[in-house]
């Protein structure tokens, strides 16, 4: 029943896996000297070629339940692991929630609107959170949990979208690439 949605989705997510890819490629001088920014290229084209994998499994056979099941429920779990060992540590000088003094280094920080970092953790978080409900749902099994898991498919592939999108366009962590933007 699914079979039209994973046959159009499947091609959805590799295309959008070779573009990032070409991102990459015109940002490599840039992101090769930032090992933050290999992670999360990395993490990005994780959320893009998963879930493409895993609509590729669930059209292989589709009537053996069991097959998609345990081919999602090995994806998903691999996916929150490798998601969040790539990831890392948030890159902020205060801890979440500590107080800082004004004039101190990182006051400005701790005023500060949430940042692409708080915003790219909380997307991973979600994703690894949307991965381990996918892998469970499959181990359930049945029709309802295969649409549940096409919807959390969608999901993943705006988050990567989301997740790219910051990558794209951060500044921060300049490199020799070019230099950094500035504010008008």
């Amino acid at each position: 029943m699914l079979d039209v949605f994973y046959g159009a989705f499947s091609p959805a997510c590799f295309a959008l896996l070779g573009l990032w890819l070409v991102i990459v490629q015109i940002r490599l001088r840039e992101w090769q000297g930032s090992a933050v920014h290999r992670r999360r290229a990395y993490a990005v084209a994780l959320y893009f070629a998963l879930p493409g994998i895993m609509s590729l499994l669930a059209l292989v056979n589709p009537l053996d339940s069991a097959f998609w099941r345990i081919s999602f429920a090995i994806v998903a779990l691999g996916g929150a692991v490798v998601l969040a060992t790539v990831r890392g540590l948030p890159l902020r000088g205060v801890a979440a929630g500590q107080p800082v003094a004004a004039g101190q280094p990182g006051a400005a920080v701790a005023d500060a609107p949430p940042r692409p970092d708080q915003l790219g953790l909380a997307t991973y978080i979600i994703g690894i959170l949307i991965y381990v409900l996918i892998a469970a749902l499959a181990l359930t099994g049945g029709l309802a949990a295969l649409r549940t898991e096409a919807i959390l498919l969608t999901l993943l592939l705006f988050l990567g979208f989301n997740v790219a999108w910051l990558l794209l366009f951060d500044d921060r962590y300049p490199s020799h690439g070019r230099p950094p933007a500035t504010a008008l």
